[in-house]
């Protein structure tokens, strides 16, 4: 290889590493939600957005659904997701009820849960 060669072949180069380093498909900075990190908000607008474009079943979308209801203990009533600000670990959630429902024989419910487990870590 001569210097010219070099120096084309790093010329083809510096476009992909202008910042320093080979960019790569994992690189691109995604849309991937975080669900260590959401309010039930986030999580019923990603919900509603996988159904919207067919990429979930309303039956695939139950899990997260229950997952995104709050009751309040002091006055029993439903708490407003739109105002509602607190960041929940739903990964989390879901494994914690997947370990609830196995312990009381509900093992549909414990499937249910832990295809919406797989489908969360399948989207980060």
């Amino acid at each position: 290889m001569t210097i010219t060669d070099a120096q084309d072949f790093a010329a083809m180069l510096s476009p992909r590493t202008a910042d320093g380093h080979e960019t790569t498909e994992g690189d691109v900075e995604s849309d991937a939600p975080d669900f260590t990190s959401m309010t039930r908000q986030d999580l019923f607008d990603w919900m509603n957005g996988e159904l919207r474009s067919g990429e979930m079943s309303f039956d695939e979308s139950s899990p997260f659904l229950g997952m995104t209801m709050k009751i309040s203990a002091a006055t029993g009533e439903p708490v407003d997701m739109t105002t509602d600000t607190a960041r929940i670990n739903f990964t989390e959630k879901a494994r914690q009820g997947i370990e609830f429902f196995q312990s009381h024989f509900d093992y549909a419910a414990a499937d249910a849960l832990q295809t919406a487990l797989d489908r969360m870590l399948g989207s980060q």
